[in-house]
């Protein structure tokens, strides 16, 4: 049975309203898995459409071409709503708990998604064989630390997308210390009613001479 306010959250994010179908079947095994598991705190299938699928992709017209990153991706988000409405976007979804990356894989198994890989490693640890346009995490760790653990990892033209509630002025403490320069974007999230934001971070190169 496919949900009204996904489909009318689709078009309002100017996205096929036939994601809709794969988007759902995504949240259906999360919502069975969950039971189990306990790989989300939203714990209702239909708080999880604008909480976890339409906020997922609300980022869609900020993230630059190229190969994507999710750093901490826990049940695959965003990485897996993204990876659903791009499917010729690379995506690799970085995740250290073993519990989590088991459900990942069976969403890619699934779901078919041959633009995913699923990386069962600590980001510290991580060490891959080409630089990111893009990397992403929701709910991760605060901006600059995010920063320092991902700038190593994105190709020189690169951007950290950092979703985030509410706009904090504390979070980009140490940014400018670091190189970096950080803007807020505000997002608008078809059926949320709370704040949400996405810092965009890159690094800029210093004026010598």
């Amino acid at each position: 049975m496919m949900d009204d306010g996904l489909v009318e959250g689709l078009r309002r994010l100017d996205l096929d309203p036939a994601l809709a179908a794969p988007l759902l079947a995504y949240r259906d095994l999360l919502a069975r898995w969950n039971r189990v598991y306990n790989l989300s705190a939203v714990r209702h299938p239909e708080a999880m459409v604008a909480r976890h699928l339409l906020d997922s992709l609300a980022v869609l017209p900020w993230l630059p071409a190229g190969r994507l990153l999710d750093v901490g991706t826990g049940p695959g988000l965003p990485g897996i709503p993204l990876a659903i409405a791009q499917p010729d976007r690379a995506v690799v979804l970085l995740e250290s708990n073993g519990k989590k990356v088991r459900f990942l894989r069976q969403v890619v198994l699934e779901q078919r998604l041959a633009n995913v890989e699923i990386v069962h490693r600590r980001l510290e640890a991580y060490e891959p064989t080409r630089r990111y346009e893009a990397v992403i995490c929701r709910a991760f760790t605060d901006a600059a630390g995010f920063w320092h653990g991902v700038a190593r990892l994105l190709h020189p033209e690169g951007v950290a997308l950092a979703m985030k509630g509410q706009r904090q002025g504390e979070e980009l403490a140490g940014l400018d210390a670091a190189g970096v320069s950080s803007t807020w974007q505000p997002l608008r999230v078809p059926g949320l009613e709370a704040e949400r934001h996405l810092l965009i971070m890159k690094g800029t190169t210093p004026v010598t001479g």
